[in-house]
C-alpha cells in the first residue's frame, strides 16, 4: 500500500529481458532505505526489490505488468517516480493507493497557467464512472486531484512543487501515464451494478 507521495525521482540504470518478463537496475538515493523483498511503486506500479545496494535496486517485471502499464516503454536513462510501501505509523499525506494499475492514459495537453501546470489525459470510455470531479487518481503513482472530468477526458493541476519533484516535468503530449482510480471509487462502482444485476 502507498500514498501517492513520491519520495524520489529515480533513473532506469540497466533492463535486461527475461523471456518475456524484464529485470530493471533503478539508480536512487533511496536505495539506502529498500531492502530485499520490500515492495516499490515505481511509476505507480508496485515492484518487489529483489536485490539492494547503496545506489540502486533491481526489480522484476511480469508479461502482464509490461502489457498493462508504461513499465514495458521504459528505456535506460528514463526517470521513475518512486515511494516505498507504506508504514503503519507512517501519515497518510496522499491517498489510498494499492500500485495496482487499472489502465494507461494519454497525455493530450500540458498547459502553464500561472505557476501551475495542467496535464489533461484521456482514457478508455469504460472507466468513465471511476473519474469524479475533486476525486481522488494516481498518476503515475502521483497522488493527484481531479480538476475536471469530460466523456473521455480528465485535467488535474500540478502545483510547482509536484512538477519539479516528479518526472512530470519531462512528460510530453503523446505519453503513456499509469492511472489508479481511487479504490473506495471502485467498491462503490462495483456495488451499484452488482445491486442492478
Amino acid at each position: 500500500m502507498f500514498t501517492g507521495i513520491i519520495k524520489e525521482v529515480g533513473k532506469v540504470r540497466n533492463i535486461k529481458d527475461l523471456n518475456g518478463s524484464k529485470e530493471m537496475v533503478i539508480a536512487c538515493d533511496l536505495a539506502r532505505q529498500v531492502e530485499v523483498d520490500q515492495s516499490i511503486s515505481i511509476n505507480g506500479v508496485c515492484h518487489t526489490a529483489t536485490a539492494v545496494n547503496d545506489d540502486s535496486f533491481t526489480v522484476q517485471s511480469v508479461e502482464e505488468t509490461l502489457r498493462k502499464t508504461n513499465i514495458g516503454a521504459l528505456a535506460v536513462e528514463d526517470l521513475v517516480n518512486l515511494e516505498p510501501s507504506l508504514h503503519p505509523e507512517q501519515l497518510l499525506d496522499g491517498h489510498l493507493v494499492q500500485g495496482h494499475v487499472d489502465a494507461t492514459g494519454e497525455i493530450t495537453a500540458i498547459e502553464q497557467e500561472g505557476t501551475d501546470w495542467l496535464f489533461t489525459i484521456s482514457f478508455d470510455e469504460q472507466f468513465k464512472d471511476l473519474i469524479v470531479g475533486r476525486g481522488s487518481i494516481a498518476i503515475d503513482g502521483i497522488s493527484l486531484t481531479v480538476a475536471n472530468e469530460k466523456e473521455t477526458t480528465f485535467t488535474v493541476a500540478i502545483i510547482p512543487y509536484t512538477y519539479e519533484h516528479t518526472n512530470l516535468q519531462n512528460r510530453q503530449p503523446g505519453d503513456a501515464v499509469n492511472l489508479e482510480f481511487d479504490i473506495l471509487g471502485k467498491y462503490v462502482v462495483r456495488y451499484l451494478k452488482n445491486r442492478e444485476s
